[in-house]
């Protein structure tokens, strides 16, 4: 097996009857340990409206992280650039980015719930020639001392950049899809790229990446000049207990809730999104967890790595009905018990 990297993905769900500032801090908490074990990068959600997210602007929190670690790197994943003026957020990525020493990773999108979008007045199907606008705004401001543009949503004349980021010419971008299209898209501008499903799925949009990729965008017009070798990867819920059993039996009521959490506003509208497997045993049959003790995830991560091309996975370890010493027993375990035995690179 080639070298390979895990990354932590989190929503900050609401637990139920735990105090905000607890959460907060259990999260904190769970990166200090995170962070010394070497995971890669902290990939933080962003939702509004609803108990999946505690963190709707992730920025603030992502400056907490930044201060609680050292060597892990974070960033959204993603922002929702049809919510943002890009000016004030290139600016914001440029202060996470200092404060942190080059640990920034920009994750964008336009955004999936148009519920979320439409409560603050996008509509969604403009949103992606928002996004593309808001994106070449954001990569045009993080390398220039001087921003203009001229567009259907921003009208920028001359806005002078007074900070840059630290990492040059600007942290890396990512990309959230298992689309073919949108994973072709995300390659040729350099983009890392997240997916989630099974492992013949990922495997498919992998070689359509790769392939996309060896004929990316080149100098400046790539979004991420300075990656040779990105991160393709996917997302998936974890819970590591002693034996299977256990797992199975705390992890079903979990991923319940967090299924009632991702469909909130979904039914609030008197509809459902399409495509999201609430059942936890079901979930892992088609990639989407990894529930068991630390043999059955090794086997079960390395399987994955193998069939799906993949080189990095992207775990959550606190969702849905997990307590607080639950997910911090379950990171423990897949920290000493799974990770030591994937060859990693020593590159962040």
């Amino acid at each position: 097996m080639a070298d390979v990297a895990f990354g932590i993905f989190d929503h900050i769900e609401r637990r139920k009857d735990e105090p905000l500032t607890e959460t907060y801090e259990g999260r904190l908490k769970m990166l200090e340990v995170a962070d010394r074990a070497g995971f890669h990068c902290y990939h933080l959600a962003e939702h509004h409206g609803t108990p999946l997210s505690m963190a709707p602007s992730p920025g603030i929190f992502l400056a907490a992280v930044a201060q609680r670690t050292r060597n892990l790197h974070f960033g959204p994943l993603v922002y929702l650039l049809p919510l943002y003026n890009p000016l004030r957020l290139a600016q914001e990525i440029c202060m996470l980015d200092q404060l942190s020493g080059g640990r920034m990773e920009i994750g964008v999108g336009r955004g999936v719930s148009p519920f979320e979008l439409a409560y603050f007045n996008v509509p969604f199907l403009e949103s992606e020639e928002i996004f593309n606008e808001s994106l070449e705004v954001i990569v045009s401001a993080l390398r220039n001392e001087r921003v203009v543009h001229r567009g259907a949503a921003y009208q920028i004349r001359g806005f002078p950049m007074a900070l840059q980021p630290k990492q040059t010419p600007n942290p890396p971008f990512w990309y959230a899809s298992t689309n073919p299209e949108k994973a072709e898209y995300a390659a040729r501008r350099g983009m890392n790229l997240v997916g989630i499903g099974p492992a013949s799925v990922l495997k498919s949009v992998n070689q359509r990446y790769r392939e996309a990729f060896a004929e990316r965008w080149q100098g400046s017009k790539s979004f991420n000049p300075n990656i040779t070798e990105p991160k393709v990867g996917v997302l998936r819920h974890c819970y590591v207990a002693e034996t299977d059993a256990e797992a199975l039996e705390v992890a079903r009521p979990a991923y319940r809730m967090f299924h009632d959490n991702l469909q909130k506003l979904w039914r609030d509208f008197n509809t459902v999104a399409t495509q999201i497997i609430g059942d936890v045993e079901l979930a892992a049959k088609h990639g989407a967890a990894l529930v068991g003790s630390p043999a059955t995830i090794r086997e079960e991560a390395a399987r994955y790595f193998d069939q799906s091309g993949c080189n990095y996975q992207v775990l959550s370890f606190a969702w849905g009905g997990l307590t607080q010493e639950q997910s911090m027993r379950s990171l423990g375990l897949f920290t000493s018990e799974v990770m030591p035995f994937f060859p990693r690179s020593s590159a962040r």
